[in-house]
């Protein structure tokens, strides 16, 4: 009777592809047969540090990661943002929530490798402030990592909260990211004590939110902090 139902609700409201945005074709995929080729993943070279591709081999880090220290040990992504833009605005304001299944799962398997190094206790996904989350219905970062965790087998922790509703990120600069996050997050949980832990966040540009997140942790006590991103800047 369940599969019934679902079924019904898929005649009724089919899943949108989370590239091109139209009914997924064929129906019950994830993303339309051939739109996965239209997005930029990461490939390497990439930074040692937050993982954002490099212009040649022989660079270690990016510009940003060779000037400034990180509260975190390592990050990743998997998707360029320029060529998902689009997609994670409708993910994040047009409620496409459905899109965070196909987001969860490129995650998990192009990432496998360095969970599996990094061997983490748990995901924690970004908090977004209450009346953030009351406005928009959802924390697309929370939908990430759930799915995510599903497919990795890894549980995912609401060790965080934002308890300061900052101001967009969006047009700041790196000290006034910095300056915008300060006190925004409280650890709410002694479970973090001597974990691993990966921080998940549907963007990473400065890394601004996920170094206030990752300070958050470490002073809790967390023994180390990782960051996975479903898309990163370009080179720089």
């Amino acid at each position: 009777m369940r599969d019934l139902a679902d079924a019904a609700v898929s005649i009724l409201y089919p899943r949108r592809c989370p590239v091109c945005d139209r009914p997924v074709e064929p129906a019950g995929a994830l993303i339309c047969r051939g739109c996965e080729e239209k997005v930029g993943y990461v490939r390497e070279p990439v930074c040692m540090k937050c993982g954002k591709p490099l212009e040649n081999a022989g660079q270690e880090y990016c510009r940003d990661c060779g000037i400034r220290n990180h509260y975190y040990n390592r990050g990743a992504a998997v998707f360029i943002y320029r060529s998902v833009d689009r997609s994670i605005y409708r993910f994040k304001y047009e409620g496409r929530q459905e899109y965070a299944a196909w987001y969860g799962e490129e995650m998990a398997r192009r990432l496998r490798d360095r969970l599996e190094k990094w061997a983490p206790d748990a995901l924690v996904p970004v908090p977004i402030h209450p009346a953030r989350l009351r406005k928009r219905g959802y924390n697309q970062s929370g939908l990430i990592a759930e799915e995510m965790g599903r497919k990795a087998g890894i549980p995912v922790r609401q060790w965080v909260r934002r308890v300061v509703d900052t101001a967009p990120q969006k047009g700041l600069g790196i000290a006034e990211r910095q300056k915008n996050l300060e006190k925004a997050f409280k650890i709410v949980s002694s479970e973090v004590k001597s974990k691993s832990v990966v921080v998940v966040d549907d963007i990473y540009t400065t890394g601004a939110t996920v170094d206030a997140v990752a300070c958050a942790l470490r002073r809790a006590g967390a023994a180390r902090v990782f960051f996975v991103a479903l898309a990163i800047g370009d080179m720089n």
